[in-house]
């Protein structure tokens, strides 16, 4: 189907009259222009391959994370019911969640840059079908904060144990809900895309204690359909979730979820569905007359095809990298200052959704990633490390704090302990007599009683990760700078 440029931008913009202020009499200076005078491209035109692979490779790089969030969610539409897709990843129909009851294992290749501090949950939205509510319990003191994003990663919703959330229900409508809010609805909050996602994070302790303690609250932890509301809180227990078979299972790296040869087949479908940001009207202008062009010229559409796998290896593939991401923390550490909070930033956008997407915004998690040691060198088990921190210099938060370790492909290296990060949640961590916190990472055991300080590595390139949960000021200010990785002689 042709791309209808119309409905995506209005008659306003694309209309092929002249706007009145380019019809002055001959030498008169033209006015400034309102969005909706200015004339779209023309149809028919006669572009060149070589046009359109241009217009094509900043449209891949533009639009890379809204596809990708496109195909997610057309693999949760698949679920049958909540469950556990390959006995892993939390997956459930749209506009429903389902939750994990222990960490994420580290079979999961949904999604890069996990961490094992929280229980997770996940479900996507279909926001045009209906409004979801979102049920929140009572989490006392414990850490817990939901994420919600749109289409473009963006959160809209302020929920978590930082924002003073109440238990009880709260309400996601789309850009065009205008139904009327239910008694015993806490808030209503509204996306700017019909699509979009809910990913809770409620942390828990690494002890069998707290992994009991928690169950009745996360079978507390729900989203359904509004016309599902009865004003009661549902529970369900996701300890006993069934496994959904998962046919893409296997393979080192993430699912692929944004496939070059096929992204300009769907993208006409994704601008369809993701409203332009003021601004960029013209944007969608400019890549709708490719795309429109490309639908019936097969020489176009291999252009755009070939710019697709070009801008794939030159420049996304690159982003995948912590180091280029983010801005300089200091020690070698790279960190986001704008995550989740996007915008117009095409570029931190994008490099997010390619090596850790789903990040929170600023002040609920600062993030910092390292591939390199302090001597520049890539971190690799061929070498050990320590992460010391000074006495009194702990990662300064309200929530909760980890180092991380993930392998080339960005997740969890398995390992006989089964332990991928190190941090608030164990309760053995030794401290040096000074007071000070020295993690070992390397790929042996460090022996002399350092084993519970002990974060192992792959014999191969790996890299590390610090979360800051519910981040002081010193962090967000960039005040606070993560420990130097030094090499071990």
């Amino acid at each position: 189907m042709p791309f209808n440029l119309k409905s995506l931008t209005g008659a306003a913009l694309v209309t092929t009259m002249l706007s009145p202020a380019l019809a002055q009499e001959p030498g008169q200076v033209p006015t400034p222009q309102a969005a909706g005078d200015v004339p779209a491209p023309v149809a028919g035109a006669p572009l060149s391959p070589d046009y359109a692979a241009a217009i094509g490779r900043m449209a891949y790089l533009w639009c890379w994370p809204l596809v990708n969030m496109h195909n997610r969610q057309t693999l949760f539409a698949t679920a049958p019911h909540p469950g556990l897709l390959g006995g892993v990843l939390p997956v459930a129909p749209l506009n429903q969640i389902s939750m994990l009851s222990d960490y994420l294992r580290p079979e999961q290749r949904f999604v890069t840059s996990p961490n094992q501090d929280v229980v997770y949950g996940a479900g996507f939205l279909a926001l045009d079908e209906d409004a979801v509510v979102v049920q929140v319990p009572d989490f006392g003191d414990r850490f817990w904060v939901y994420q919600v994003v749109d289409q473009r990663s963006d959160s809209f919703a302020a929920m978590g144990i930082q924002y003073g959330t109440e238990p009880g229900a709260y309400l996601l409508v789309g850009p065009g809900w205008d139904g009327e809010t239910p008694e015993g609805i806490k808030a209503v909050y509204r996306s700017a895309t019909n699509l979009g996602a809910v990913f809770p994070r409620i942390f828990m302790d690494d002890t069998a204690e707290d992994r009991e303690a928690i169950q009745p609250l996360i079978d507390q932890v729900m989203a359904y359909p509004l016309s599902e509301y009865t004003g009661e809180m549902q529970t369900t227990d996701w300890s006993e979730s069934p496994t959904i078979p998962n046919p893409s299972e296997g393979g080192d790296g993430e699912t692929q979820w944004v496939v070059p040869e096929e992204f300009f087949t769907i993208l006409p479908e994704v601008l369809a569905e993701t409203p332009p940001l003021p601004g960029e009207e013209a944007i969608y202008a400019i890549v709708g007359q490719v795309l429109d062009a490309a639908a019936e010229d097969p020489a176009l559409m291999e252009a755009l095809n070939q710019a697709a796998l070009e801008t794939e290896a030159d420049v996304i593939s690159g982003m995948f990298e912590f180091r280029n991401n983010g801005v300089d923390a200091g020690n070698g550490w790279r960190t986001q200052k704008n995550a989740a909070r996007f915008g117009y930033d095409v570029f931190q956008r994008t490099a997010t959704a390619k090596g850790n997407m789903f990040s929170n915004v600023p002040n609920e998690t600062m993030y910092f990633g390292a591939d390199f040691d302090s001597a520049g060198d890539r971190l690799n088990g061929a070498e050990a490390y320590t992460v010391t921190f000074p006495a009194g210099e702990l990662p300064p938060v309200d929530g909760f704090w980890s180092l991380t370790l993930y392998n080339e492909q960005h997740f969890f290296h398995p390992n006989d302990l089964d332990r991928f990060s190190l941090g608030t949640k164990n309760k053995s961590l030794v401290t040096n007599d000074d007071g000070s916190l020295t993690i070992y990472v390397q790929n042996e055991p460090p022996g002399d009683g350092k084993e519970a300080n002990w974060l192992p590595a792959p014999a191969d390139d790996f890299s590390l990760y610090i979360r800051a949960y519910w981040p002081q000021e010193a962090i967000v200010s960039g005040d606070w700078t993560p420990p130097a990785i030094e090499p071990v002689n």
